[in-house]
């Protein structure tokens, strides 16, 4: 699990989904655990070092160590490297030549032991510490790059402005709210690998950023509102726009998101279904079904007309209505009707006999076996509420149903809305979570449902709230 992990000032070692890992404790370089990584770097960032962040394989005094020696772990002393040697050696950490191979390793607190063999590091700097200097936002830097870490955080920053505008925004966005330029256009632009922070460049914030942009006439910021800036007008013909080359992924980078990186969302497929009540089961009993049976309503229109031809039900003299025997009677229509309703036309018939069968529903997501439940699928819920404090904050829930952690949502809209996240259990739902973000992010979220992961208008409820341009959030 992820909470106890040490995070020097560096950051952690870039790793991917998959990767194989030796986990060690401050102080010592020998291994305690080998494991496989259940996320990326930057996933564990964004996580808050929440959750499982590795599948263990093997640990120190488990079965497999019972089995063999039993010898204790060797005291390697952290490595000491000349700066020179820090990014050649970074890529190539070892622990110990009987665990040769591709691993990263991980450092985890520790408390001092009775023999002594853990103890906590203090005067060496540990490999990670060590490479301070090579790593921006978490994320390695080129060692051959003569520039400081904000010259190329700078870098990434114009690079991501750039792009944002060359490839996502058009003029029917604007006015474009600069948290929406932010959130929704430049954090998508940041090459795979790469973490876009803000606070490591010489701007330290949007709004400087923004200014000194506007100040070289290539956007326009004006405050609709107060406190809430927008970019009303962009120059798509400035010259820094129109000679930007978006660059193209790298090779590697396709490497491992065709590999061992997390894939891509994929909606599921959602179906409408219909479940046979006990009420209605002599009707359907004739093609083979029981009370409980699902179908699909292609199936239901077909048993329906099936069972009116088969028992002669279709009126001679007009083929567009069918007459109701006891046991249409009896499914389809309503006591006061008994007596008065004779016939009905096929459509009228067909709705009634959905109408009265019990909603069911079937998803089914990329890759897996349909998953059918009863009911009909909750919608995503947003919701604007407004606390004591007279702060409003924005509720996502049945995130689940549609096969999305919450705690991952929360982690993905922390970073595109910069404000804080919650999540939360959600009251009146049994092992539901909801999201909690702070001020009014229903663009945010709604950009996130409907354009990242391409989820259906039609199952997404709230949307209307979003705040308008100039509008205070």
């Amino acid at each position: 699990m992820l909470p106890g992990l040490v995070v020097p000032p560096a950051g952690l070692p870039q790793v991917q989904r998959g990767d194989l890992c030796a986990i060690a404790l401050v102080g010592n370089r020998a291994p305690v655990a080998i494991g496989v990584a259940a996320m990326s770097t930057a996933e564990m960032l964004t996580s808050g070092l929440k959750g499982r962040g590795f599948c263990v394989l093997h640990t120190y005094q488990d079965h497999l160590w019972r089995s063999g020696g039993k010898s204790s772990p060797p005291s390697i002393a952290p490595l000491v490297l000349d700066p020179l040697d820090l990014s050649e050696e970074k890529e190539s950490v070892q622990a110990d030549p009987a665990l040769q191979g591709d691993m990263r390793h991980l450092t985890l607190e520790g408390e001092e032991e009775e023999d002594g063999e853990v103890q906590q590091m203090c005067g060496e700097k540990s490999l990670s510490e060590a490479s301070e200097d090579l790593s921006v936002g978490g994320l390695n830097r080129d060692p051959t790059d003569s520039k400081t870490l904000q010259e190329q955080m700078d870098e990434l920053l114009q690079q991501c402005f750039l792009q944002a505008l060359k490839s996502r925004v058009r003029k029917a966005d604007l006015p474009l709210l600069t948290s929406t330029l932010l959130g929704s256009h430049m954090f998508s632009c940041c090459p795979e690998g790469r973490q876009l922070d803000i606070k490591k460049s010489s701007f330290k914030k949007l709004s400087q950023f923004l200014q000194q942009m506007q100040q070289e006439h290539i956007i326009q910021v004006k405050e609709l509102s107060k406190g809430v800036e927008s970019i009303v007008a962009v120059d798509w013909k400035h010259p820094r726009i129109t000679s930007f080359v978006i660059p193209e992924p790298s090779p590697t980078s396709q490497t491992i998101q065709e590999g061992s990186r997390e894939q891509p969302y994929h909606p599921p497929d959602i179906k409408s279904l219909y479940c046979v009540p006990a009420s209605m089961t002599l009707l359907f009993q004739e093609s083979g079904h029981k009370k409980g049976s699902v179908l699909e309503g292609g199936e239901v229109r077909t048993i329906i007309i099936n069972y009116a031809k088969k028992n002669d039900l279709v009126d001679a003299d007009n083929k567009n209505l069918v007459k109701l025997d006891p046991v249409l009677c009896d499914c389809i229509l309503e006591k006061n009707e008994q007596h008065t309703v004779m016939k009905l036309p096929w459509d009228s018939l067909l709705t009634r006999c959905l109408e009265k069968l019990q909603p069911a529903h079937q998803v089914t997501f990329p890759g897996q076996e349909p998953i059918v439940k009863k009911g009909k699928i909750c919608p995503i819920d947003i919701t604007l509420a407004q606390r004591a404090s007279n702060k409003k904050v924005t509720m996502v829930r049945n995130l689940e149903a549609y096969g999305l952690d919450p705690c991952s949502v929360a982690a993905v809209l922390q970073q595109r809305c910069q404000a804080s996240t919650t999540v939360t259990p959600a009251p009146g739902a049994k092992e539901s979570l909801q999201v909690q973000i702070q001020g009014n992010q229903i663009h945010h979220v709604s950009w996130l449902l409907l354009e990242e992961y391409q989820l259906p208008r039609k199952y997404i409820q709230g949307l209307e709230k979003a705040p308008k341009p100039g509008k205070k959030k």
